[in-house]
Protein backbone atom coordinates (compact mmCIF):
# COMPACT_ATOMS: atom_id res chain seq x y z
CA UNK A 1 0.00 0.00 0.00
CA UNK A 2 1.47 3.57 -0.77
CA UNK A 3 2.19 5.84 1.88
CA UNK A 4 -0.28 8.77 2.74
CA UNK A 5 1.71 11.85 3.66
CA UNK A 6 0.74 13.03 7.34
CA UNK A 7 -0.72 16.25 5.84
CA UNK A 8 -3.18 14.53 3.73
CA UNK A 9 -3.92 11.56 5.85
CA UNK A 10 -4.19 13.64 8.91
CA UNK A 11 -6.42 16.22 6.58
CA UNK A 12 -9.76 17.18 9.01
CA UNK A 13 -12.41 15.99 7.42
CA UNK A 14 -15.58 17.93 9.20
CA UNK A 15 -15.22 21.01 11.64
CA UNK A 16 -15.03 19.18 14.55
CA UNK A 17 -11.42 17.89 13.68
CA UNK A 18 -9.87 21.29 12.52
CA UNK A 19 -7.66 22.31 15.11
CA UNK A 20 -7.45 26.51 16.06
CA UNK A 21 -9.86 28.85 13.58
CA UNK A 22 -12.68 28.77 16.40
CA UNK A 23 -13.82 32.55 15.55
CA UNK A 24 -14.00 31.06 11.83
CA UNK A 25 -15.68 28.06 12.59
CA UNK A 26 -17.92 29.42 15.12
CA UNK A 27 -19.35 31.88 12.12
CA UNK A 28 -20.03 29.04 9.40
CA UNK A 29 -21.28 26.14 12.45
CA UNK A 30 -24.15 28.74 13.40
CA UNK A 31 -25.05 29.50 9.74
CA UNK A 32 -25.84 26.40 8.57
CA UNK A 33 -27.45 25.08 11.37
CA UNK A 34 -29.73 28.46 11.21
CA UNK A 35 -29.80 28.01 7.33
CA UNK A 36 -28.45 31.56 6.80
CA UNK A 37 -26.32 30.37 4.43
CA UNK A 38 -24.61 33.47 1.91
CA UNK A 39 -23.96 33.07 -2.22
CA UNK A 40 -19.69 33.89 -1.72
CA UNK A 41 -17.82 33.18 1.23
CA UNK A 42 -13.90 34.34 0.67
CA UNK A 43 -11.51 32.79 3.10
CA UNK A 44 -8.19 34.44 3.42
CA UNK A 45 -5.17 33.32 5.51
CA UNK A 46 -1.14 32.42 5.29
CA UNK A 47 -0.14 29.23 3.28
CA UNK A 48 -1.30 25.92 5.54
CA UNK A 49 -3.82 27.47 7.92
CA UNK A 50 -6.60 25.45 6.37
CA UNK A 51 -8.09 27.81 3.85
CA UNK A 52 -9.00 24.91 1.77
CA UNK A 53 -9.96 22.43 3.94
CA UNK A 54 -12.59 24.64 5.84
CA UNK A 55 -14.05 25.34 2.13
CA UNK A 56 -13.99 21.62 1.33
CA UNK A 57 -15.52 20.63 4.64
CA UNK A 58 -18.06 23.48 4.03
CA UNK A 59 -19.32 22.04 0.93
CA UNK A 60 -19.16 18.29 2.29
CA UNK A 61 -21.50 20.19 5.37
CA UNK A 62 -24.25 21.96 2.52
CA UNK A 63 -24.34 18.36 0.13
CA UNK A 64 -24.48 15.89 2.96
CA UNK A 65 -27.33 13.54 2.04
CA UNK A 66 -28.80 13.37 5.19
CA UNK A 67 -29.00 17.47 4.69
CA UNK A 68 -27.62 20.44 5.25
CA UNK A 69 -25.88 20.61 9.07
CA UNK A 70 -22.67 21.30 10.85
CA UNK A 71 -21.89 18.12 11.19
CA UNK A 72 -22.25 15.74 7.78
CA UNK A 73 -22.29 12.24 8.36
CA UNK A 74 -19.17 11.32 6.28
CA UNK A 75 -20.27 8.19 4.89
CA UNK A 76 -22.37 9.35 2.30
CA UNK A 77 -21.87 9.36 -1.24
CA UNK A 78 -21.64 13.33 -1.12
CA UNK A 79 -19.55 13.33 1.59
CA UNK A 80 -17.04 10.19 0.20
CA UNK A 81 -16.82 11.78 -2.95
CA UNK A 82 -15.99 15.20 -1.35
CA UNK A 83 -13.59 13.36 0.98
CA UNK A 84 -11.91 11.62 -2.54
CA UNK A 85 -11.82 15.03 -4.79
CA UNK A 86 -14.12 13.77 -7.19
CA UNK A 87 -17.60 15.19 -6.25
CA UNK A 88 -18.88 16.48 -9.63
CA UNK A 89 -20.86 19.64 -8.38
CA UNK A 90 -17.69 20.64 -6.51
CA UNK A 91 -15.96 22.50 -9.47
CA UNK A 92 -12.13 23.38 -7.96
CA UNK A 93 -10.48 26.29 -9.96
CA UNK A 94 -6.88 27.02 -9.51
CA UNK A 95 -7.23 30.82 -10.35
CA UNK A 96 -2.65 30.36 -10.61
CA UNK A 97 -3.28 28.46 -13.95
CA UNK A 98 -6.77 29.84 -15.25
CA UNK A 99 -6.28 33.78 -15.21
CA UNK A 100 -7.64 34.17 -18.49
CA UNK A 101 -11.05 35.85 -18.94
CA UNK A 102 -12.15 33.17 -20.98
CA UNK A 103 -11.38 30.79 -18.89
CA UNK A 104 -13.59 32.34 -16.70
CA UNK A 105 -16.87 32.71 -19.12
CA UNK A 106 -16.33 29.16 -20.08
CA UNK A 107 -16.48 28.39 -16.12
CA UNK A 108 -19.77 30.56 -16.34
CA UNK A 109 -21.51 29.14 -18.79
CA UNK A 110 -22.13 26.24 -17.19
CA UNK A 111 -23.59 27.89 -13.83
CA UNK A 112 -27.24 28.09 -14.91
CA UNK A 113 -27.57 24.14 -15.01
CA UNK A 114 -28.40 22.31 -11.67
CA UNK A 115 -26.42 20.55 -10.26
CA UNK A 116 -26.02 17.19 -11.12
CA UNK A 117 -25.78 15.26 -7.64
CA UNK A 118 -25.69 17.40 -5.39
CA UNK A 119 -27.74 20.19 -3.85
CA UNK A 120 -25.71 23.26 -4.52
CA UNK A 121 -23.01 23.47 -7.26
CA UNK A 122 -20.22 24.70 -5.70
CA UNK A 123 -16.60 27.11 -7.13
CA UNK A 124 -14.11 26.69 -5.23
CA UNK A 125 -11.73 29.23 -6.70
CA UNK A 126 -8.19 28.87 -5.39
CA UNK A 127 -5.75 31.77 -4.91
CA UNK A 128 -8.43 33.76 -6.43
CA UNK A 129 -6.26 37.18 -6.40
CA UNK A 130 -4.54 35.84 -9.24
CA UNK A 131 -7.73 35.97 -11.84
CA UNK A 132 -7.16 38.78 -14.35
CA UNK A 133 -9.17 42.43 -14.28
CA UNK A 134 -11.21 41.47 -17.26
CA UNK A 135 -11.64 37.82 -15.18
CA UNK A 136 -12.93 39.63 -12.83
CA UNK A 137 -15.26 41.99 -14.75
CA UNK A 138 -16.94 38.73 -16.20
CA UNK A 139 -17.62 37.17 -12.26
CA UNK A 140 -19.02 40.74 -10.79
CA UNK A 141 -22.45 39.62 -11.57
CA UNK A 142 -22.67 36.17 -11.38
CA UNK A 143 -20.67 36.44 -8.05
CA UNK A 144 -23.40 39.51 -6.75
CA UNK A 145 -26.92 37.55 -8.18
CA UNK A 146 -25.73 33.78 -8.95
CA UNK A 147 -28.70 31.19 -9.05
CA UNK A 148 -30.05 29.32 -6.26
CA UNK A 149 -27.95 26.20 -6.56
CA UNK A 150 -24.70 28.09 -6.39
CA UNK A 151 -22.44 28.96 -4.22
CA UNK A 152 -18.71 30.52 -4.71
CA UNK A 153 -16.19 29.93 -2.17
CA UNK A 154 -13.19 31.87 -3.02
CA UNK A 155 -9.57 31.43 -0.98
CA UNK A 156 -6.63 33.46 -1.37
CA UNK A 157 -3.20 34.65 0.53
CA UNK A 158 -3.23 38.23 -1.00
CA UNK A 159 -7.07 39.73 -0.10
CA UNK A 160 -5.40 43.41 -0.68
CA UNK A 161 -5.00 42.61 -4.20
CA UNK A 162 -8.72 41.44 -5.35
CA UNK A 163 -11.13 44.68 -6.69
CA UNK A 164 -13.16 46.19 -3.46
CA UNK A 165 -16.02 45.11 -6.05
CA UNK A 166 -15.28 41.35 -5.23
CA UNK A 167 -14.57 42.09 -1.48
CA UNK A 168 -18.32 43.87 -1.04
CA UNK A 169 -19.69 40.65 -2.46
CA UNK A 170 -18.38 38.43 -0.06
CA UNK A 171 -18.87 37.42 3.20
CA UNK A 172 -15.00 37.63 4.55
CA UNK A 173 -13.31 35.25 6.98
CA UNK A 174 -9.70 35.47 8.09
CA UNK A 175 -8.10 32.88 8.80
CA UNK A 176 -4.96 33.37 11.58
CA UNK A 177 -1.58 31.97 11.85
CA UNK A 178 -1.43 28.81 14.52
CA UNK A 179 0.83 29.66 17.52
CA UNK A 180 3.00 27.07 17.98
CA UNK A 181 1.92 26.07 21.15
CA UNK A 182 -1.32 24.68 19.38
CA UNK A 183 0.92 23.16 16.42
CA UNK A 184 2.98 21.01 18.76
CA UNK A 185 0.05 19.98 20.92
CA UNK A 186 -1.18 18.81 17.75
CA UNK A 187 1.53 16.75 16.22
CA UNK A 188 1.92 15.10 19.78
CA UNK A 189 -1.35 13.71 19.37
CA UNK A 190 -0.98 12.50 15.28
CA UNK A 191 2.53 10.84 16.20
CA UNK A 192 0.89 9.03 19.28
CA UNK A 193 -1.63 7.73 16.87
CA UNK A 194 0.89 6.90 15.04
CA UNK A 195 2.90 4.97 16.79
CA UNK A 196 6.26 7.49 15.99
CA UNK A 197 8.54 8.17 19.11
CA UNK A 198 9.16 11.54 19.79
CA UNK A 199 10.71 14.12 21.73
CA UNK A 200 8.71 17.46 22.93
CA UNK A 201 11.23 19.59 22.06
CA UNK A 202 11.43 18.18 18.40
CA UNK A 203 8.47 18.77 17.86
CA UNK A 204 8.56 22.19 19.27
CA UNK A 205 11.62 23.02 17.35
CA UNK A 206 8.87 21.72 14.24
CA UNK A 207 6.22 24.10 15.39
CA UNK A 208 8.13 27.43 15.29
CA UNK A 209 9.85 26.40 12.14
CA UNK A 210 6.23 26.15 10.41
CA UNK A 211 5.62 29.63 10.98
CA UNK A 212 2.32 29.89 11.57
CA UNK A 213 0.87 26.48 8.77
CA UNK A 214 -0.25 23.38 10.25
CA UNK A 215 0.39 22.10 6.51
CA UNK A 216 4.27 22.96 7.04
CA UNK A 217 4.17 21.20 10.51
CA UNK A 218 3.13 17.97 9.23
CA UNK A 219 5.34 18.03 5.81
CA UNK A 220 8.21 18.96 8.35
CA UNK A 221 7.31 16.29 10.50
CA UNK A 222 7.26 13.69 7.92
CA UNK A 223 10.45 14.99 6.92
CA UNK A 224 11.97 14.30 10.39
CA UNK A 225 10.82 10.72 10.79
CA UNK A 226 12.52 10.18 7.41
CA UNK A 227 15.64 11.55 8.42
CA UNK A 228 15.57 10.15 12.41
CA UNK A 229 14.81 6.70 10.95
CA UNK A 230 10.77 6.57 12.12
CA UNK A 231 12.10 8.52 15.49
CA UNK A 232 11.89 12.34 15.88
CA UNK A 233 14.28 13.64 18.20
CA UNK A 234 15.47 17.22 19.01
CA UNK A 235 19.04 16.81 17.64
CA UNK A 236 18.31 15.48 14.18
CA UNK A 237 15.47 18.18 13.89
CA UNK A 238 17.95 20.90 14.38
CA UNK A 239 20.21 18.94 11.89
CA UNK A 240 17.26 18.82 9.19
CA UNK A 241 15.83 22.40 9.70
CA UNK A 242 19.70 23.78 10.55
CA UNK A 243 18.66 25.78 13.42
CA UNK A 244 20.37 26.67 16.43
CA UNK A 245 20.40 24.96 19.56
CA UNK A 246 18.61 27.10 21.76
CA UNK A 247 21.07 26.95 24.65
CA UNK A 248 23.92 28.09 22.49
CA UNK A 249 21.81 31.04 21.62
CA UNK A 250 21.12 31.79 25.70
CA UNK A 251 24.95 31.18 26.46
CA UNK A 252 25.70 34.21 23.46
CA UNK A 253 22.90 36.28 25.27
CA UNK A 254 24.28 35.69 28.41
CA UNK A 255 27.93 36.48 27.81
CA UNK A 256 26.76 39.95 25.68
CA UNK A 257 25.00 40.87 29.00
CA UNK A 258 28.27 40.43 31.18
CA UNK A 259 30.11 42.20 28.61
CA UNK A 260 32.42 39.36 28.33
CA UNK A 261 34.28 39.55 25.05
CA UNK A 262 35.87 36.18 25.57
CA UNK A 263 32.80 34.04 26.68
CA UNK A 264 30.71 35.74 23.40
CA UNK A 265 34.17 34.45 20.99
CA UNK A 266 33.98 31.24 22.84
CA UNK A 267 30.35 30.84 22.10
CA UNK A 268 30.37 31.43 18.40
CA UNK A 269 33.27 28.99 18.04
CA UNK A 270 31.11 26.77 19.41
CA UNK A 271 28.04 27.41 17.02
CA UNK A 272 30.63 27.29 14.50
CA UNK A 273 31.16 23.56 15.05
CA UNK A 274 27.63 23.00 13.61
CA UNK A 275 28.00 24.66 10.48
CA UNK A 276 24.87 26.97 11.20
CA UNK A 277 22.94 29.14 9.09
CA UNK A 278 24.15 32.80 10.79
CA UNK A 279 21.24 34.88 9.24
CA UNK A 280 19.31 32.22 11.03
CA UNK A 281 20.86 32.32 14.51
CA UNK A 282 20.71 35.68 14.24
CA UNK A 283 17.72 35.53 13.73
CA UNK A 284 16.79 33.45 16.66
CA UNK A 285 19.14 35.87 19.04
CA UNK A 286 16.81 38.66 18.00
CA UNK A 287 13.62 36.28 19.16
CA UNK A 288 15.40 35.48 22.33
CA UNK A 289 15.79 39.33 23.38
CA UNK A 290 12.32 39.98 22.24
CA UNK A 291 10.97 37.74 24.89
CA UNK A 292 13.59 38.90 27.48
CA UNK A 293 12.26 42.82 26.70
CA UNK A 294 8.39 41.25 27.34
CA UNK A 295 9.26 39.51 30.32
CA UNK A 296 11.27 42.45 31.65
CA UNK A 297 8.70 45.27 30.66
CA UNK A 298 5.28 42.76 30.41
CA UNK A 299 5.94 39.77 32.37
CA UNK A 300 2.53 38.18 31.70
CA UNK A 301 2.45 39.08 27.99
CA UNK A 302 5.02 36.10 26.85
CA UNK A 303 3.37 32.36 26.88
CA UNK A 304 5.12 30.12 30.12
CA UNK A 305 4.81 27.42 26.44
CA UNK A 306 7.43 28.67 24.66
CA UNK A 307 11.41 27.45 24.64
CA UNK A 308 13.03 27.23 27.83
CA UNK A 309 11.04 29.50 29.46
CA UNK A 310 12.39 29.02 32.63
CA UNK A 311 15.95 30.08 31.13
CA UNK A 312 14.65 33.19 29.53
CA UNK A 313 13.01 34.36 32.81
CA UNK A 314 16.22 33.85 35.22
CA UNK A 315 17.77 35.85 32.18
CA UNK A 316 15.54 38.37 32.22
CA UNK A 317 16.61 39.65 35.85
CA UNK A 318 20.01 39.90 35.25
CA UNK A 319 19.97 41.68 31.91
CA UNK A 320 19.18 45.52 32.15
CA UNK A 321 17.18 46.40 29.99
CA UNK A 322 18.20 49.25 28.18
CA UNK A 323 20.75 46.52 26.70
CA UNK A 324 18.05 44.41 25.63
CA UNK A 325 16.63 47.06 23.40
CA UNK A 326 20.41 48.51 22.51
CA UNK A 327 21.01 44.54 21.57
CA UNK A 328 18.05 44.51 19.78
CA UNK A 329 18.26 47.73 17.46
CA UNK A 330 22.23 46.64 16.24
CA UNK A 331 21.05 42.97 15.81
CA UNK A 332 18.31 44.20 12.95
CA UNK A 333 20.51 46.03 11.43
CA UNK A 334 23.19 43.55 11.29
CA UNK A 335 20.85 41.11 9.92
CA UNK A 336 20.24 43.77 7.05
CA UNK A 337 23.64 44.14 6.47
CA UNK A 338 24.93 40.43 6.94
CA UNK A 339 24.83 39.25 3.09
CA UNK A 340 27.38 42.30 2.47
CA UNK A 341 30.24 40.40 5.03
CA UNK A 342 33.35 38.87 3.50
CA UNK A 343 31.97 35.90 4.62
CA UNK A 344 28.87 35.17 7.11
CA UNK A 345 30.59 34.02 10.47
CA UNK A 346 32.64 37.27 10.18
CA UNK A 347 29.76 39.31 9.59
CA UNK A 348 28.10 37.57 12.07
CA UNK A 349 30.94 37.81 15.01
CA UNK A 350 31.14 42.00 13.98
CA UNK A 351 27.39 42.37 15.08
CA UNK A 352 28.04 40.71 18.74
CA UNK A 353 31.33 42.68 18.76
CA UNK A 354 29.27 45.93 17.34
CA UNK A 355 27.04 44.97 20.61
CA UNK A 356 29.33 45.00 23.10
CA UNK A 357 31.53 48.15 21.66
CA UNK A 358 28.25 50.16 22.20
CA UNK A 359 27.15 48.82 25.37
CA UNK A 360 27.27 51.52 28.08
CA UNK A 361 29.93 51.22 30.68
CA UNK A 362 28.29 52.30 33.98
CA UNK A 363 31.57 53.47 35.68
CA UNK A 364 33.04 55.53 32.26
CA UNK A 365 34.38 58.43 32.44
CA UNK A 366 35.75 59.92 28.51
CA UNK A 367 37.09 63.38 29.27
CA UNK A 368 38.17 65.39 25.37
CA UNK A 369 39.66 67.92 26.77
CA UNK A 370 38.95 71.19 24.46
CA UNK A 371 42.25 72.37 23.30
CA UNK A 372 41.28 75.67 24.02
CA UNK A 373 41.91 75.58 27.65
CA UNK A 374 45.98 76.43 28.56
CA UNK A 375 45.11 75.17 32.38
CA UNK A 376 43.15 72.99 34.73
CA UNK A 377 39.85 73.94 34.96
CA UNK A 378 36.38 72.76 36.34
CA UNK A 379 34.70 72.41 32.92
CA UNK A 380 34.86 72.55 29.21
CA UNK A 381 33.17 73.70 26.05
CA UNK A 382 33.44 73.95 22.66
CA UNK A 383 34.70 76.85 21.19
CA UNK A 384 34.03 77.58 17.70
CA UNK A 385 36.43 80.46 16.11
CA UNK A 386 35.38 81.93 12.68
CA UNK A 387 38.41 83.36 11.93
CA UNK A 388 40.35 80.60 12.71
CA UNK A 389 38.12 78.66 11.61
CA UNK A 390 38.98 75.68 14.08
CA UNK A 391 35.89 74.04 16.43
CA UNK A 392 37.51 72.66 19.81
CA UNK A 393 36.62 68.68 20.56
CA UNK A 394 33.07 67.86 21.87
CA UNK A 395 33.76 67.12 26.12
CA UNK A 396 31.71 63.79 27.43
CA UNK A 397 31.80 63.57 31.29
CA UNK A 398 30.40 60.68 33.10
CA UNK A 399 28.28 61.87 36.54
CA UNK A 400 30.71 61.53 39.25
CA UNK A 401 30.87 58.23 41.76
CA UNK A 402 30.09 59.52 44.75
CA UNK A 403 32.66 58.14 47.40
CA UNK A 404 30.13 55.34 49.49
CA UNK A 405 30.62 53.86 52.83
CA UNK A 406 31.16 50.22 53.39
CA UNK A 407 27.51 48.12 54.37
CA UNK A 408 28.33 47.75 57.37
CA UNK A 409 28.40 50.94 58.51
CA UNK A 410 25.28 52.06 56.77
CA UNK A 411 23.38 49.57 58.49
CA UNK A 412 24.75 50.17 62.02
CA UNK A 413 23.78 53.51 61.49
CA UNK A 414 20.13 53.61 59.68
CA UNK A 415 17.82 54.74 62.02
CA UNK A 416 19.83 56.76 64.38
CA UNK A 417 20.50 60.23 62.34
CA UNK A 418 17.12 62.75 62.06
CA UNK A 419 17.62 62.38 58.43
CA UNK A 420 16.51 58.94 57.61
CA UNK A 421 16.25 59.62 53.98
CA UNK A 422 19.39 60.65 53.72
CA UNK A 423 21.15 57.44 54.77
CA UNK A 424 18.42 55.92 51.95
CA UNK A 425 20.84 57.43 49.35
CA UNK A 426 23.71 56.15 50.75
CA UNK A 427 22.16 52.66 50.67
CA UNK A 428 20.86 52.97 47.30
CA UNK A 429 24.28 54.14 45.86
CA UNK A 430 25.61 50.64 47.29
CA UNK A 431 23.11 48.35 46.83
CA UNK A 432 23.51 45.50 44.16
CA UNK A 433 21.23 45.89 41.54
CA UNK A 434 20.91 47.43 38.10
CA UNK A 435 18.74 48.49 35.85
CA UNK A 436 15.23 48.91 36.06
CA UNK A 437 15.31 47.60 39.81
CA UNK A 438 18.13 50.67 40.23
CA UNK A 439 15.72 52.97 38.53
CA UNK A 440 13.09 52.25 41.27
CA UNK A 441 14.94 52.48 44.27
CA UNK A 442 16.34 55.81 43.15
CA UNK A 443 13.12 57.68 42.83
CA UNK A 444 12.24 56.13 45.94
CA UNK A 445 12.00 57.72 49.57
CA UNK A 446 12.27 55.87 52.60
CA UNK A 447 9.46 55.68 54.97
CA UNK A 448 10.09 53.48 57.78
CA UNK A 449 12.97 51.27 58.40
CA UNK A 450 12.33 48.04 61.09
CA UNK A 451 13.97 44.75 61.97
CA UNK A 452 11.81 42.89 59.11
CA UNK A 453 10.20 45.50 57.21
CA UNK A 454 11.48 48.77 54.36
CA UNK A 455 8.72 50.90 53.53
CA UNK A 456 9.48 53.21 50.48
CA UNK A 457 7.55 55.77 48.82
CA UNK A 458 6.86 56.35 45.16
CA UNK A 459 5.48 59.07 43.58
CA UNK A 460 2.68 58.03 40.75
CA UNK A 461 4.60 59.40 37.85
CA UNK A 462 6.84 56.45 38.16
CA UNK A 463 4.22 53.71 39.29
CA UNK A 464 4.94 52.68 35.78
CA UNK A 465 8.23 50.99 37.09
CA UNK A 466 7.05 48.93 40.03
CA UNK A 467 6.37 45.27 38.44
CA UNK A 468 6.06 41.57 40.44
CA UNK A 469 9.66 41.34 38.54
CA UNK A 470 10.95 44.54 39.07
CA UNK A 471 10.07 44.74 42.86
CA UNK A 472 11.04 40.85 43.73
CA UNK A 473 14.67 42.33 42.11
CA UNK A 474 14.56 45.20 44.86
CA UNK A 475 13.50 43.11 47.71
CA UNK A 476 16.66 40.56 46.64
CA UNK A 477 18.80 43.36 46.45
CA UNK A 478 17.66 44.64 50.13
CA UNK A 479 18.17 41.21 51.81
CA UNK A 480 21.21 40.97 50.83
CA UNK A 481 22.38 44.00 51.52
CA UNK A 482 20.97 43.63 55.22
CA UNK A 483 21.75 40.18 55.31
CA UNK A 484 18.17 39.72 56.31
CA UNK A 485 14.77 37.99 54.90
CA UNK A 486 12.78 41.80 54.48
CA UNK A 487 9.48 42.44 53.37
CA UNK A 488 9.53 45.43 50.83
CA UNK A 489 6.63 47.15 50.98
CA UNK A 490 6.45 50.35 48.29
CA UNK A 491 3.47 52.96 48.65
CA UNK A 492 2.70 55.87 46.39
CA UNK A 493 2.18 59.23 48.02
CA UNK A 494 3.66 62.88 47.74
CA UNK A 495 7.02 62.90 48.48
CA UNK A 496 8.50 64.68 52.09
CA UNK A 497 12.36 64.27 51.37
CA UNK A 498 14.19 64.39 47.75
CA UNK A 499 14.93 60.91 46.37
CA UNK A 500 18.15 59.88 45.32
CA UNK A 501 17.53 60.45 41.76
CA UNK A 502 16.03 64.16 42.14
CA UNK A 503 19.15 65.17 44.71
CA UNK A 504 21.78 63.51 42.36
CA UNK A 505 20.18 66.06 39.56
CA UNK A 506 20.21 68.88 41.68
CA UNK A 507 23.72 67.98 41.60
CA UNK A 508 24.23 67.70 38.06
CA UNK A 509 22.97 71.10 37.66
CA UNK A 510 24.53 72.85 40.50
CA UNK A 511 28.01 71.58 38.65
CA UNK A 512 26.97 72.48 35.21
CA UNK A 513 25.75 76.36 36.52
CA UNK A 514 29.44 76.30 38.58
CA UNK A 515 30.73 75.05 34.68
CA UNK A 516 28.90 77.60 32.92
CA UNK A 517 30.49 80.41 35.30
CA UNK A 518 34.15 78.18 34.82
CA UNK A 519 33.64 79.39 31.03
CA UNK A 520 32.53 82.64 31.13
CA UNK A 521 35.64 83.58 33.14
CA UNK A 522 38.09 81.49 32.16
CA UNK A 523 40.88 84.21 30.73
CA UNK A 524 41.44 82.00 27.66
CA UNK A 525 38.00 81.54 26.45
CA UNK A 526 37.83 85.44 26.82
CA UNK A 527 40.82 86.10 24.62
CA UNK A 528 39.36 83.82 21.74
CA UNK A 529 35.96 85.95 22.04
CA UNK A 530 37.87 89.40 21.82
CA UNK A 531 40.78 88.99 19.42
CA UNK A 532 38.44 86.03 17.02
CA UNK A 533 35.41 86.76 17.73
CA UNK A 534 34.80 83.19 19.05
CA UNK A 535 31.66 81.66 20.84
CA UNK A 536 31.31 78.65 23.18
CA UNK A 537 28.55 76.35 22.41
CA UNK A 538 26.16 76.70 25.33
CA UNK A 539 24.90 72.77 24.98
CA UNK A 540 28.23 71.44 24.64
CA UNK A 541 29.39 72.89 28.43
CA UNK A 542 30.29 70.31 30.84
CA UNK A 543 31.62 69.50 34.46
CA UNK A 544 34.90 67.85 34.19
CA UNK A 545 36.53 66.75 38.03
CA UNK A 546 39.42 68.01 39.49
Amino acid sequence: MNYQVLARKWRPQNFKEMVGQDHVLRALVNALDENRLHHAYLFTGTRGVGKTTVARNFAKALNCEQGISSSPCGVCQACVEISEGRFIDLIEVDAASRTKVEDTRELLDNILYAPTNGRFKIYLIDEVHMLSNHSFNALLKTLEEPPPHVKFLLATTDPQKLPVTVLSRCLQFNLKPMPPALISQHLEYVLGQENIVFETAALQEIAYAADGSMRDALSLTDQAIAYGHSEVKTQDVREMLGTVARDQVINIVKALSTNNATAVMSAVEQLAQMSPDYDNALSEILALLHQIALLIQVPDALDQTVLDFQQIKELSQTVIAEDVQLFYQIGLIGRRDLALAPDMRSGFEMVLLRMLAFKPVESSQTQLVAPVTARPTQAAAVVNSPVTNTVAERVVVAPEIAPVANNAELVANLGKSADLNAEWHGIVNALPVRGMAKQLALNCELKAYEDKYVVLNISNEHKSMLTPSVEEQLTKALCDFFKRDLKLKIQSGNFEHATPAVAEQKKVEDKLQSAQQSIDSDTVVQAFKDNFGATVIEQSVRPIKD
